[in-house]
C-alpha cells in the first residue's frame, strides 16, 4: 500500500486521515469561534515545532542504527512534549472558548465538541 492509498494528502507523513479531515466549526467556516491571542497561538507553535525537530533527530538515530533504548528514551520523551502541548491547548480551550461559549449561551454545544475530541485523543 503507498502513501497515497493510506494518506488523502500523500504529500503528509501517514497519519490518521479523520484527523485530516476539516471539522465543521474549522476556521475556514465563517461561523468558528475559536479565536486566540497570538501569544498563545506562537507559544503553542513553537513547542509543536520543537517536537517536530526532535521526531526528525529520533528518525535520524534509526537510521544511523542508535541502541534500541537510546531511540525508546527519546520517543518517551516526544510523547511527553505531546501530552505537554495537549494539556497547554485544553488549557487555552477550557480557559478562552469554554468560557466564551458560557458568555455567549452556546456552553452545551462547546462541551460536545470538546468530550468528541477528548474522546479520540484519550486512550
Amino acid at each position: 500500500m503507498t502513501r497515497s492509498d493510506r494518506s488523502p494528502r500523500p504529500d503528509l507523513p501517514d497519519c490518521d486521515p479523520a484527523i485530516e479531515q476539516p471539522h465543521p466549526d474549522h476556521p475556514a467556516h465563517p461561523d468558528h469561534h475559536h479565536h486566540h491571542s497570538p501569544d498563545a497561538t506562537r507559544k503553542i507553535v513553537n513547542r509543536l515545532s520543537r517536537i517536530e525537530g526532535h521526531v526528525r533527530g529520533i528518525k535520524a538515530m534509526v537510521q544511523d542504527d542508535r541502541d534500541c533504548p537510546e531511540v525508546l528514551i527519546q520517543l518517551a520523551a516526544v510523547r511527553g512534549a505531546i501530552d505537554r502541548v495537549a494539556r497547554a491547548i485544553l488549557d487555552e480551550h477550557l480557559s478562552e472558548c469554554i468560557s466564551r461559549a458560557a458568555r455567549e449561551g452556546d456552553i452545551e454545544k462547546e462541551l460536545a465538541e470538546l468530550k468528541e475530541a477528548l474522546d479520540r485523543f484519550l486512550p
